[in-house]
C-alpha cells in the first residue's frame, strides 16, 4: 500500500475506538438566553390512552431540547385545561408564559388514538393552531414529535425536525473482539435500530434524498467497499468495490447518482460521480493532491470537496462538466475540511483547526463569505445539517469518549447526545 492510500486508510480507521451501543440521552449544555416561555399542559387521556404514551411530555421535551423554548414545569401549573375554552389566560400570563398548548388523547377503537391539540398566544388570547393527528399505539411517539414540529414552526416560522431520524456508527467490545454497527434512531436519540453490523469497520453513512436508503462504506471484505441499503427491507447492494479506496459517498438531489472518492493505481485520490442505474463513472477531479469528501450542490451541477492540492486541506467547488475548474473557497487557517451544505445552500458547515483543536465552523455563501466558528471542543468533526437548516449535528469527545453533539446554525444553542455505554461517531441527519 503506497503512502497516500495508507494515510487515507489510517484517517478512516482512527475514528473508530472501542464503543458500546445504547440509546442516546440529550443534554442541553447551552440554551438561548431569550428562550420563549411556553406551557405544555398534560393532555387529558382516557386510561387506555394514558397508559400508552405521555404525548404532552414528549412535546415539552422536544421544545426544551431545541434550546429555543423554556417549558413550564408541571409542578408549577395551577390548572390543567384541555381545551381552549377553559384556559384562564390572565393566570397563565401572570406565570410568565407567552404560549400555551392544551390537548386530549382520544381512543377511537382497538389500537387507534386521536391526538387533538391547540396552541394559543397567552398575551393576546389568539388561537394560533388547532390540529388532530391519528395514530396507533406504536405511532404515538412519532405523532408527538409531529405535534412539536407544528408548534415549533408556528411560533418560530421554521419547520421543525423532531420527527426526523439520525444515523451514526457505534462499536461494541474491545480489541481484538469488536463489532461495528450502523444505527438509525429518532432525532432525539431514542428508538435505535441496528441497520448493519460487522466485525470490520463501517463508516460514512449518507441518507438518500427520499430517506429510504443509506449509502455507507464497509471493510467487511478487508478493503473499503461502498454499499447502498434499503432501510425498510434490509436489502443491500454493493455499488463500488474498485481496487483501492472507495469512500465518502454523497447522494445527488435526484437520488440517481453518488459522488464518491476513488483511488487510481498509484493510490492518488480523486472525486468521481457514479450513475447507480448504469454504473457509469465520471471523473470530476484530476490532481496529484488528495481530493475527497464530496458534497453536491442543490442543483446537481457542482460539487464541494476537500483537497490538499494547495499544501493542506481546504474546501473547493467544481462544476461537474468536462473542463470545469475548481475554485477554492476557504482561506482562513491551514486546515478546513468535510464540507456540508445547509438545505437552502446559504451556509457551508465544515471542520476547521485552531491551535491544534478541531471545531465546527460555517461560511456564509450568499454574502462576503464570512466564517463563524460555532464550537470550542478539542475534537469536533463530521458536521451534518438538520433538514430545516436550524441545527448542525456533529461528532465530539466528552471526558475522553466519543459523543454526538448539536449546535444551532447561529451558535447560540448547544447540546450533547451521550450514550450511557461506550462511544458513537459519524452522524448523518435524515431528510424530512
Amino acid at each position: 500500500m503506497n503512502r497516500k492510500l495508507a494515510v487515507v486508510a489510517l484517517i478512516a480507521l482512527v475514528m473508530f475506538c472501542p464503543r458500546t451501543w445504547a440509546e442516546l440521552v440529550v443534554e442541553v449544555t447551552h440554551g438561548q438566553d431569550d428562550a420563549i416561555p411556553i406551557a405544555i399542559v398534560p393532555f387529558n387521556s382516557p386510561e387506555q390512552a394514558a397508559e400508552s404514551f405521555d404525548v404532552a411530555q414528549l412535546v415539552s421535551d422536544d421544545l426544551t431540547r431545541s434550546g429555543r423554548f423554556k417549558t413550564m414545569a408541571r409542578k408549577d401549573m395551577i390548572d390543567q385545561p384541555h381545551v381552549g375554552a377553559n384556559i384562564g389566560f390572565d393566570d397563565w400570563r401572570r406565570l410568565n408564559n407567552d404560549y400555551i398548548v392544551v390537548g386530549q388523547v382520544q381512543v377511537q377503537g382497538a389500537d387507534r388514538f386521536n391526538i387533538v391539540f391547540e396552541l394559543f398566544n397567552v398575551l393576546n388570547r389568539q388561537r394560533l393552531l388547532g390540529y388532530q393527528i391519528s395514530a396507533n399505539k406504536a405511532g404515538l411517539r412519532l405523532a408527538s414529535h409531529q405535534v412539536a414540529d407544528m408548534v415549533f414552526q408556528k411560533i418560530l416560522g421554521v419547520r421543525g425536525a423532531f420527527a426526523t431520524r439520525i444515523a451514526y456508527i457505534s462499536v461494541l467490545g474491545h480489541l481484538p473482539d469488536k463489532t461495528y454497527q450502523l444505527i438509525v434512531a429518532d432525532a432525539d436519540g431514542m428508538n435505535p435500530r441496528v441497520v448493519m453490523d460487522s466485525k470490520e469497520p463501517l463508516m460514512s453513512p449518507a441518507w438518500s434524498p427520499d430517506g429510504q436508503s443509506l449509502a455507507y462504506v464497509s471493510f467487511e471484505e478487508r478493503l473499503p467497499t461502498l454499499y447502498v441499503q434499503i432501510l425498510k427491507t434490509g436489502e443491500r447492494r454493493r455499488v463500488s468495490a474498485r481496487a483501492g479506496v472507495n469512500q465518502a459517498p454523497a447522494w445527488s438531489q435526484d437520488g440517481k447518482k453518488l459522488a464518491l472518492t476513488l483511488s487510481t493505481r498509484d493510490g492518488n485520490l480523486d472525486i468521481y460521480t457514479l450513475d447507480l442505474a448504469t454504473q457509469v463513472l465520471t471523473r470530476i477531479t484530476d490532481d496529484p493532491g488528495i481530493d475527497t469528501e464530496p458534497q453536491w450542490s442543490n442543483d446537481g451541477q457542482s460539487l464541494y470537496f476537500t483537497s490538499d492540492r494547495a499544501g493542506g486541506p481546504q474546501i473547493y467547488r467544481i462544476g461537474i462538466h468536462p473542463g470545469d475548474k475548481p475554485r477554492r473557497l476557504t482561506f482562513q487557517g491551514a486546515y478546513n475540511a468535510r464540507p456540508r451544505l445547509s438545505p437552502d445552500e446559504s451556509q457551508l458547515a465544515f471542520v476547521t483547526q485552531e491551535d491544534g483543536a478541531y471545531h465546527i465552523a460555517t461560511m456564509d455563501l450568499r454574502g462576503r463569505g464570512d466564517v463563524q466558528v460555532l464550537t470550542r471542543g478539542r475534537f469536533d468533526v463530521s458536521p451534518s445539517y438538520a433538514p430545516n437548516g436550524a441545527v448542525i449535528l456533529y461528532a465530539s469527545r466528552d471526558r475522553g469518549r466519543g459523543v454526538l453533539a448539536l449546535v444551532s446554525a447561529d451558535g447560540r444553542v448547544q447540546e450533547r447526545l451521550v450514550s450511557s455505554e461506550g462511544e458513537v461517531q459519524e452522524p448523518a441527519w435524515s431528510p424530512f
